[in-house]
């Protein structure tokens, strides 16, 4: 079994904020893209037409929708990968050492030459963020870019995991959680960020920002002619009442 390192200084990971996120599947898309073309071998993708479709991703994003007993309902979009645990279970229960997590910067890791292809890591990770390959015969999961985050042949503001990059909605950001004074562990501390399934006790790196309560709105509808009322005239009366109901 694989032994987990002395836990380091550096803890790289991400934070992503709820509340920001609009599952549009931008970093879906760009991690599916860069994963295949680059660090080990191709994502897989069977059957990619036809009713029987099977694929690897390394980073999807579930949506749920909560309905209290007043006010509105709530769309959360929830993107969910490898956390990158301090306390990885994938780590100690790989039989042949392919699944390990750097000293350096704690990212978890898999060594394909060394993958059997059993199953176990994804057995025992709670969040249920590997994926065997179907095609290639071994586990992957999310590498926080790893060979994209040291690149020095690529220009520096690039040098962040491709999900964080393209983002457009900026609800995933990238940095060393093992620092109290960086920009996300600050963003954690602000915006009271929280890890995911604490009870597990696998001290997640990754954290995730709350979404913010909606309110319900009682005053006019949200539609064209609402917007089309004359309170204000011209074009700026008309973003003036559109920013309002914002």
């Amino acid at each position: 079994m694989t032994m987990l390192p002395a836990p380091g200084d550096v803890k790289l990971g991400l934070v992503i904020d709820l509340d920001t996120c609009v599952g549009c599947h931008a970093c879906v898309v760009s991690c599916k893209e860069w994963n295949t073309g680059g660090y080990g071998a191709p994502l897989s993708d069977e059957n990619p037409y036809g009713d029987d479709t099977v694929g690897t991703f390394l980073n999807r994003i579930h949506t749920f929708e909560e309905t209290g007993e007043s006010g509105p309902a709530q769309v959360t979009h929830f993107p969910k990968s490898c956390l990158h645990c301090e306390d990885a279970p994938c780590v100690t229960v790989c039989p042949t050492g392919a699944s390990y997590k750097r000293s350096e910067d704690g990212i978890v890791l898999v060594d394909e030459d060394a993958c059997i292809g059993c199953g176990l890591c994804a057995w025992a990770c709670p969040y249920g963020a590997r994926e065997m390959d179907a095609a290639a015969g071994v586990m992957k999961k999310c590498t926080l870019c790893v060979d994209r985050i040291y690149n020095e042949n690529i220009p520096e503001v690039d040098r962040i995991p491709s999900c964080v990059r393209t983002c457009p909605a900026g609800a995933r950001h990238f940095g060393d959680l093992g620092d109290p004074d960086s920009d996300v562990s600050r963003l954690v501390a602000e915006r009271n960020g929280f890890d995911l399934m604490p009870e597990q006790g696998t001290k997640p790196v990754n954290k995730y920002l709350p979404p913010r309560p909606k309110t319900d709105r009682q005053d006019k509808p949200f539609t064209l002619p609402a917007l089309a009322e004359p309170e204000e005239k011209g074009f700026l009366g008309w973003l003036d009442r559109a920013l309002e109901r914002l």
